[in-house]
């Protein structure tokens, strides 16, 4: 049996090594640094923590990443277990120590007697003759590799200020204020939610909006200049007063059905997700602090209780457009050998990136040894995360994203709030323990140790 070759010795990557040597089959990783450094990175250890020390919310029966954490756990995780092992008191969140943490994985995973460890930069698409290999070399890409990439794709691996507009839970949209209805009433009349604003409104959400408080860039990503064509809804609002009114809030096609007139501005909300639980907020790609658009998105009619999935951001990011270019068991359609793994994906985030790092080992190491890999059932928190950024989220307007419940497939009772995140949790670690036991019980992947 031949070797699996994972590019890139990150969270996903030495996640992916684990699970591929922990069934069985041999793994060549390859990891650049420290060869060559990125701008983020300080060291050259394994599954090194460059923002943050937190994996965040790690409760099982109320949140999402705290689902994933669980899941995680139960499937054997490398990353889970080494976190619990240097875990530091942040409440009812999981932080560690960033140090003690990447130096146990590094071991870890270099003392495997099934993982050999090469450092070298990969600055091409892994050949034929390697077979297997899954790619996880994260946001930071070197250049090289993400040309060769969209050369082989024909699809653009962002390389450059990706703006992302927020996403907003459709059951806490007042459509009561807010209407379904497309320009003109083309296309689906429940394409877009409509937010109404008036005179007044719109001056003060604009004066707001220029005041408030912003991100700052890292010193590595200051040189990388602005998507023209995204910009930052900020940044369009500094080009004059009017600037919003006659580009993403533009109100022309559109007539407010409370009072029959066109209203003197707009914010649409386009749907993001195959389920219709997530919507978009359309042109609302921001920098703005995560407070700060909370408190000043509310002030637009219809999202005063917004509840958030995902806010906007701005920073730079090499990633695939997945739904369109990945399958089910996250293989590149056009060169199916090749598996993509972690940030890359679409995923965001410390454990999202590992959860896919953790799924496609499985699935490698179960193509390897000459069996159909068997993905999570869509009930739970990483098959949600999987069918999300597989073909759940809409191609045309596919950004990266954390895993939450608006990715999960609705309950059939009325649960709401706390009762319905205890029900969807629930329901995702019975389905797991099944997938998990069907696993365990196949000649196919095993679980890992």
């Amino acid at each position: 049996m031949g070797p699996v070759h994972v590019v890139g010795a990150g969270l996903a990557g030495s996640e992916a090594a684990w699970q591929i040597a922990s069934n069985g089959v041999p793994v060549v990783l390859h990891e650049m640094r420290p060869i060559r450094m990125t701008e983020a990175h300080q060291t050259d250890l394994f599954a090194e923590l460059v923002c943050s020390n937190s994996f965040r919310a790690d409760d099982p029966l109320h949140n999402a990443v705290g689902l994933l954490h669980e899941e995680m756990r139960r499937a054997g995780s490398l990353i889970m277990a080494v976190a619990e092992s240097h875990r530091l008191p942040a409440g009812s969140a999981l932080a560690v120590d960033r140090d003690g943490f990447a130096a146990e994985v590094t071991r870890r995973v270099s003392s495997h007697p099934l993982i050999r460890v090469v450092r070298e930069e990969i600055t091409r698409l892994p050949p034929p003759e390697w077979g297997l290999a899954v790619i996880a070399t994260g946001p930071l890409t070197a250049s090289r590799l993400a040309e060769e990439i969209r050369q082989v794709t024909g699809e653009e691996a962002l390389a450059f200020f990706d703006a992302i507009a927020p996403i907003v839970h459709r059951d806490s949209i007042d459509l009561k204020t807010a209407w379904f209805q497309s320009r003109y009433n083309k296309g689906g009349a429940m394409d877009y939610i409509n937010c109404p604003l008036d005179q007044t409104q719109y001056e003060t959400f604009v004066s707001a909006l220029l005041t408030a408080e912003k991100t700052e860039f890292k010193e590595w990503e200051r040189s990388t200049p602005y998507f023209e064509a995204c910009l930052p809804i900020e940044v369009m609002a500094e080009r004059g007063n009017d600037t919003l009114r006659f580009g993403p809030m533009k109100p022309i096609g559109l007539v407010d059905p409370r009072t029959g007139r066109r209203p003197y501005a707009v914010v649409q909300l386009r749907q993001d997700n195959a389920l219709g639980t997530l919507w978009n907020m359309v042109g609302f790609q921001t920098k703005l602090k995560y407070a700060e658009q909370v408190r000043v998105f509310r002030m637009i009619p219809g999202l005063e209780r917004a509840e958030f999935a995902r806010f906007g951001g701005l920073h730079r990011n090499t990633f695939l457009n997945s739904p369109r270019l990945l399958d089910g068991s996250l293989r590149l359609r056009a060169v199916p050998r090749l598996r993509f793994a972690g940030q890359i994906t679409g995923v965001e985030g410390y454990v999202e990136s590992a959860a896919i790092g953790l799924l496609a080992g499985r699935f490698a190491s179960a193509e390897a040894r000459g069996y159909p890999p068997l993905p999570p059932p869509v009930e739970t928190a990483m098959g949600a995360l999987l069918a999300h950024i597989t073909g759940g989220a809409r191609a045309e307007t596919f950004q990266p994203m954390n895993v939450n419940f608006g990715l999960f497939s609705p309950l059939p009772g009325p649960e709401r709030g706390r009762e319905r995140k205890r029900a969807l949790c629930e329901r995702a670690l019975a389905a797991c323990d099944a997938w998990l036991g069907a696993a365990a019980g196949s000649p196919g992947p095993r679980q890992a140790a």
